[in-house]
């Protein structure tokens, strides 16, 4: 078999499913996957996101706090060695990355890209961290980008499209898809009752942390026009953080705007099952994967700073981008899914279309055919794999 490895500076702990539907799909396809990672900064480690995998190789990142960031050394452990090939993260701050690159040219294992091709929330795209990173880009054996917007950007560098793996980056969401089915009418009634809301209250629902780049400015300034339009609006806002206090002056004065704190599973669940819309102006990650598996059409901004999953929105389509950060286009823009049944209902169709397909299990399939073409490319191709063996033995 041949040995491949993927180096993760921590393992996050939504990538647990992934990592586990890889490793058992790469087997069959003749393929030792082995999961390095180290643990969390210091200053990380207060997010508590990190996962656990028995099987993965854990090792001690080595950290210096520089000029406020933090950069690492992560080792590379003997029983990683001898891989054909290593994914490593595309971030300058790792510097073990860098003996990878040069190792590759002296006879070291290939070497891919895991990452966005560039900081796409970045406030200095044009500063030396992100000209660093572009000149590195071309610099490595393959690319395993996130979505389209990062393959059309590495190719705009000049990079081979035959050599980019567009992974269609994605978590699992069947557990949330689980809770949303499981809501039942009691629950739904229980909690209109409990927030006050009417029976037939039109409902935009906002789910995240809360600071200054997801622009709760702009979701109360186009909740009071949204409220002056559709009478029966209410916003409900799940989540914290520091601009939290924010929205709990807001609700002073509009009792029509619901904080309701940090909300999982079920109860997060109970709330999405009463909106008609996701409110999200500021920057959009993949947490669009939960508005599309409850079938909500998701508002958003063009200017705010977003991840490469605003891909996944389509304008007018599974959701709407408003060119501006204008609080009036934005609450027009929410008016209409509001109150024009026919458009919410064909975009809430192709939401729920949408999140059928950009699964942790298609990502896995895009990883693995990626890990498969790469090492063909270069004339390591696994031996006869399991399922080629079966195959054969079919038509023997």
């Amino acid at each position: 078999m041949k040995k491949v490895v993927v180096l993760q500076h921590r393992l996050l702990h939504y990538r647990v499913p992934l990592f586990e539907l890889l490793r058992e799909n790469c087997r069959k396809d003749g393929i030792d996957l082995v999961l390095v990672h180290g643990q969390a900064s210091e200053i990380e480690k207060s997010r508590m996101d990190e996962g656990k995998l028995d099987w993965a190789i854990r090792v001690q990142n080595h950290y210096w706090r520089v000029a406020g960031k933090d950069i690492l050394w992560q080792p590379f452990p003997d029983r990683a060695k001898g891989a054909s090939l290593v994914i490593v993260m595309q971030e300058n701050r790792i510097l073990s990355n860098y003996l990878l690159l040069v190792k590759r040219l002296f006879g070291g294992p290939l070497v891919g890209y895991w990452g966005h091709g560039r900081n796409f929330q970045s406030v200095a795209p044009d500063g030396l961290r992100e000209r660093w990173k572009s000149f590195l880009l071309t610099r490595i054996d393959w690319w395993f980008t996130y979505t389209d917007i990062s393959v059309d950007h590495i190719t705009r560098h000049g990079y081979p499209r035959e050599k980019i793996t567009n992974l269609e980056n994605a978590i699992d969401v069947s557990g949330f898809q689980h809770e949303l089915t499981s809501v039942t009418d009691e629950e739904l009634r229980n909690m209109c009752r409990e927030l006050s809301l009417p029976e037939h209250a039109r409902v935009g629902v906002y789910c995240g942390s809360l600071y200054a780049e997801k622009r709760v400015d702009l979701i109360i300034e186009s909740a009071d026009q949204i409220r002056s339009a559709v009478p029966d609006f209410h916003c409900i806002v799940i989540g914290d953080g520091p601009s939290a206090g924010e929205i709990r002056a807001a609700v002073a004065t509009r009792p029509w705007i619901h904080c309701v704190g940090v909300k999982k599973g079920h109860a997060k669940a109970i709330l999405f099952r009463l909106a008609h819309v996701q409110l999200n102006p500021g920057a959009v990650g993949l947490h669009v994967l939960d508005a599309f598996s409850a079938g909500l059409p998701m508002i958003t901004i063009s200017p705010a700073l977003h991840g490469p999953e605003i891909s996944y929105l389509l304008n007018e389509v599974n959701g709407i981008i408003t060119p501006t950060d204008d609080a009036e286009a934005y609450a027009k823009a929410v008016i209409r899914v509001l109150t024009d049944d026919a458009y919410r209902s064909a975009m809430q169709a192709r939401c729920l279309a949408d999140a059928q397909h950009y699964t942790v299990e298609n990502m896995v399939h895009n990883f693995c055919e990626g890990i498969l073409r790469c090492l063909e490319f270069y004339g390591l191709r696994p031996a006869l794999t399991d399922k080629e063996t079966a195959t054969s033995q079919q038509l023997s």
